[in-house]
């Protein structure tokens, strides 16, 4: 339970208003100059965050499942196993068409070609998708700074 603070001075200045005979706040400004007014775009800062974080995770789910089956593969896993047929279906959903790309004799690596890049790629799609919504929709102060450019 959050109770509401009803001290209204500033957080890094508390004794700033404050007068020694009782503790009366001034009501006239305390800095001369024009007020600045300040939008700020909490809700859609947060839209655009929680947005880019499912599809981060959803990315990250998808690669993880891939990275699964591929160990499965190579340790030799029995296929008849109901784990082993969940990953297997879960990851042939998730291949992106690229099960059957690389088709070496070998099937553990078949599958770690094939597979491993499917998760390479849904990494990558995960990245582009959240830097171009950050980029595209937030304001550009909250935005990610690839760069810092000086100017003197």
């Amino acid at each position: 339970m959050t109770y509401p603070n009803r001290d209204r001075r500033p957080a890094d200045r508390p004794t700033e208003f404050m007068d020694r005979a009782e503790p009366v706040y001034r009501q006239e400004p305390l800095y001369s100059g024009e007020e600045e007014v300040v939008e700020r775009g909490d809700g859609r800062v947060r839209a655009v965050r929680v947005v880019c974080a499912v599809i981060d995770l959803l990315c990250w789910l998808f690669a993880i499942v891939l990275a699964i089956h591929i160990f499965l593969v190579i340790g030799g896993a029995n296929p008849a196993n109901g784990f082993a047929q969940l990953i297997d279906s879960w990851s042939a959903a998730v291949s992106l068409g690229l099960r059957d790309l690389f088709t070496p004799a070998n099937a553990g690596l078949r599958t770690l070609l094939n597979d491993g890049l499917a998760a390479l790629l849904w990494l990558l799609i995960g990245a582009v998708l959240t830097s171009v919504i950050s980029r595209v929709a937030l304001p550009a102060h909250e935005r990610r700074v690839w760069y810092r450019r000086r100017v003197r």
